[in-house]
């Protein structure tokens, strides 16, 4: 059989792929070989030297490292190598901690597993013992442990962590003395460790532990931070989350987790949890039942009509809660003001590639990142916002693939990076417009997939030609050459992927930026074949599940335009459509003017995440009636009239749609506190109360076939076919496997074809009372406006306050040293906070992430939009920054 080897092992014969080792294969074949420093996925060592075999010239042969091959023979198991086996598993236990009974690892070690099958006793030990290093174990992480004394040197911690690029701890000192280190042998917590516990998940011994208890039970479902939609195991005892594991049999993340997934998934626990509905009364909440709080909701709710009305749905929520808001908005409110948070992310993208593509989603999967020949990375810091992503960029440099990165910062990415474009803020358009004509120039376009599949090519080869380069060069402060030979690279190593996050979308020519990522992999045929495309990272769990859902307020569910699709709809619903409604910005622009009058915020926190937060805030203030539903108090809750309780991702059922497409299962995994709802729950009651008899569904599952029933990408999933794992859209009926990446045969535009179109670029330069520009973003250890985080207290050790970036050079200049207090301001307003100097930003920029409450970033950002998205200008705020003089 092609693709196969056929061999023997101890007289049997046993078939495996091609490229196996012995051992990978054995163990395939249900043969078992002794090993410890074995861990599938991760490169050969042969260390412990227990999974030696005899080949067919009687040499012994270490069989995590010997390839199996056609006709070859072993012997796994005979007295000559159990005798080496024992007297080397001896010599491993003597120079190991022998508290076996008292060790958390008991019972799941595979040093107890192996002493037992090679039945090594007391007496084989007794004239080994040696005197234990005594180091002291390192408690500095809050998530886990280090104890050299039950180290066995199996480098698996090693080759994990050099595998995921973190490279943090390594082979130290010589002989005797040999231990795994960190660089100077500091401690853990001081290393470029990340925490992200895949040496702790992967250690065979004791020597490793998370500061976890063991769980009762597992239940697999998804991660509820960013948009890669990681799989976990997540662990419960009694009804409290305790622990998560990744899934090794998932597509997304191959048992691989970040910091996040693995040990902040605790805030579900959180005394903080809202666990009553509240009611305002003179200036302060009082706890109601859910009787009250639906009848005072639904009767307010009454008062207004649609055009007063507005609702903010949650990429944090499920695709069947998005889809109910969103419904609840349109057919009971009469509204047609429903948008979510993807308005200041990702929708450049959905109305970018709309425009040039015709869908504007994700075109590949995160999957194929690991086969691609370039990639290139723009706008974009994955090693902090989407970590397992990061992961399959790191194995594609393993496997000789090309990475150009376009960031004005200088990110673990960039360092990894074989051409980096340092340009500045906001000047991406002419550097990827340059881009294009060095692969006209050098004649690496693809004139064939020119030709066949796209529109309006003449045009834009005649405004890319004409570009005056030293233009581009002074705009951008990069030099051309550069330019040109990043052009080649990713020309020239097909296929080629572009990743990309907010660095690109958030800007005022957002769409523009995301048109020209467009323009570039259409001129080199990068689109529709594997491991290629245009492919924006999402930043929260489920953006591009409630932007299918039609939590968008000009487009109904799966991209449907109200104009062709209202009748289905309105049939469906047995109400009229309302037309396209208010932007999220828009939204907050009206409640100040008095025509939005009520809101419904459902899993958001716009008074941290919106900008320029000190309009948002008297948006809100000066609204007649507002409902917020969240698990937890937020600064926007404590503003609003009615706080309702819900449910976390852990204590209901429902799905999420990742960054690739995949709708994926979440299961309920424990009861929520006291008694919050899951929040579709919570929308069908106040429906319910409001005369609507169509919202009394049964459980979200229901929900999801009223989904497929009116959403033709999604019509061939379910609950119950996602049992079996996550499905990609489209997926148009139950036979379909879904789509890992789009575009393969046509384009689904009017002609079948993709368009070239030509981005508007202005360039904005800075005014001299605001010479700095100001970007902000997220960190490894934080997430959004830590409604979650800020409730898992052993991420503070990583990132408990905020801080101002700066370059040395502006730093030393304004007498600004590290951890000076400074001011920030910029035309809309000002903050204090803490100065850290680092030539990770370049001059004339800071960086600031927008977590923090007490130094809240987006007092500073706003003003002008993206005309075509709607989106804010966060990724470029001119501010200047002072010293503070503090007494």
């Amino acid at each position: 059989m092609k693709g196969t080897v056929k061999f023997r092992i101890d007289g049997r014969e046993v078939e495996a792929a091609r490229g196996m080792t012995v051992l990978e294969a054995a163990l395939a074949n249900g043969i078992y070989i002794p090993n410890l420093c074995f861990r599938e996925g991760i490169e050969p060592f042969g260390g412990c030297r227990l999974c030696l075999v005899e080949n067919n010239e009687g040499r012994l042969v270490t069989a995590c490292e010997t390839p199996a091959e056609d006709g070859s023979e072993f012997i796994s198991e005979s007295e000559r190598i159990n005798r080496i086996r024992r007297t080397t598993l001896s010599l491993i236990i003597a120079d190991h901690s022998r508290d076996c009974l008292a060790c958390p690892a008991s019972g799941d070690c595979r040093l107890q597993e192996l002493s037992s099958y090679l039945n090594v006793s007391d007496g084989d030990l007794e004239r080994l013992r040696p005197e234990l290093s005594g180091i002291d174990v390192d408690e500095s992480n809050p998530f886990f442990l280090r104890n050299h004394d039950k180290c066995i040197l199996c480098g698996i911690c090693v080759r994990v962590c050099r595998g995921l690029g973190a490279e943090a701890v390594d082979f130290a000192y010589r002989g005797h003395d040999t231990r795994i280190a960190t660089f100077m042998d500091r401690d853990i917590l001081d290393s470029s460790c990340v925490s992200c516990g895949e040496c702790v998940e992967a250690c065979p011994v004791g020597a490793l532990l998370p500061r976890t208890e063991r769980p009762s039970t597992e239940v697999r479902t998804v991660c509820p931070y960013c948009g890669a939609g990681c799989e976990i195991y997540l662990g419960v005892r009694g009804n409290r989350v305790v622990s998560s594991r990744g899934v090794p049999d998932s597509p997304v993340n191959q048992g691989r987790l970040c910091v996040k997934g693995r040990f902040a998934l605790k805030f579900v626990n959180s005394p903080e949890r809202l666990k009553k509905p509240l009611i305002k009364v003179d200036g302060e909440f009082v706890e109601v039942e859910w009787d009250e709080a639906i009848s005072v909701v639904a009767e307010r709710l009454s008062e207004y009509t649609g055009e007063e009305f507005a609702a903010v749905a949650s990429a944090k929520c499920t695709n069947e809660e998005n889809y109910l808001l969103q419904k609840f908005t349109r057919a009971v409110m009469g509204s047609g003001n429903i948008d979510h948070c993807a308005r200041l992310c990702h929708a450049p993208s959905l109305t970018g590639l709309r425009m040039s593509l015709g869908s504007g989603a994700m075109t590949n999967s995160i999957s194929e990142l690991g086969a691609a020949g370039c990639i290139l990375a723009v706008g974009t810091n994955p090693t902090e916002t989407h970590p397992v992503t990061s992961y399959r960029v790191i194995r594609a440099l393993r496997s000789r693939a090309r990475l150009v990165v376009v960031d004005p910062r200088k990110t673990r990415l960039s360092e990894l990076a074989d051409i980096h474009l340092q340009n500045r803020p906001g000047s991406d358009i002419p550097l990827l417009m340059a881009m294009c004509r060095f692969i006209l120039e050098e004649g690496l376009h693809d004139s064939e997939f020119i030709d066949s599949r796209t529109e309006k090519f003449e045009d834009f080869r005649d405004a890319v030609m004409a570009l005056d380069l030293d233009e581009v060069e002074r705009i951008t402060g990069v030099n051309v050459k550069d330019i040109r030979r990043a052009a080649i690279m990713y020309a020239s190593n097909s296929p080629a992927s572009i990743i990309y996050s907010m660095g690109i979308t958030q800007h005022v020519n957002g769409t523009g930026n995301v048109l020209a990522l467009s323009n570039l992999a259409l001129l080199t045929g990068n689109i529709g074949i594997k491991s290629a495309g245009i492919n924006p990272l999402r930043g929260q769990n489920n953006v591009q599940g409630a932007c299918d859902m039609g939590a968008l307020p000009d487009l109904l569910p799966g991209y449907q335009g109200i104009g062709e699709a209202a009748g289905k709809f309105s049939e469906k619903w047995g109400s009229p459509i309302p037309p396209a409604g208010l932007t999220l910005p828009e939204m907050f622009d009206a409640a100040r003017d008095g025509k939005i009058r009520c809101m419904y915020i459902m899993g958001e926190n716009p008074l941290l995440s919106e900008p320029d937060i000190e309009r948002t805030r008297e948006a809100l203030e000066g609204l007649e009636f507002l409902v917020v539903q969240d698990i937890c108090l937020t600064e926007t809750a404590e503003l609003a009239d009615v706080v309702l309780p819900a449910a976390s991702f852990a204590e209901k059922d429902g799905t999420f749609t990742n960054t690739e497409r995949r709708v994926q299962l979440l299961r309920k995994a424990l009861d929520a506190p006291g008694d919050a709802l899951p929040d579709w729950q919570i929308i069908s009651m106040i429906a319910g109360r409001m005369g609507r008899e169509d919202f009394d569904y049964e459980s979200a599952s229901r929900i999801f076939d009223e989904i497929r029933e009116l959403v033709p990408s999604y019509a061939g999933i379910s609950h119950e076919r996602l049992k079996s794992g996550g499905i990609q859209w489209p997926c148009t009926s139950e036979e379909d496997a879904g789509t890992g990446y789009l575009h393969s045969e046509e384009f689904p535009t009017p002609t079948g074809r993709a368009s070239f179109l030509l981005p508007d670029y202005q360039f904005r330069g800075v005014p001299e009372e605001y010479p700095l520009v100001l970007v902000t973003g997220r960190n490894l250890y934080q997430y959004h406006t830590r409604s979650m985080t800020a409730r898992v207290e052993e991420l503070e050790s990583f990132s408990d306050h905020e801080e101002l970036l700066m370059n040395p050079a502006d730093a030393s200049s304004m007498g600004i040293r590290e951890g000076d207090t400074v001011e920030v301001t910029s035309e809309r307003g000002s903050l204090r906070v803490r100065a850290g100097v680092t030539d990770e930003v370049m001059e004339g920029v800071v960086f600031m992430t927008f977590h923090f409450a007490d130094a809240p970033a987006n007092v500073l950002t706003g003003g002008d939009r993206d005309p075509f998205s709607g989106m804010p200008g966060l990724k470029f705020t001119p501010v200047r920054v002072c010293r503070v003089q503090l007494r």
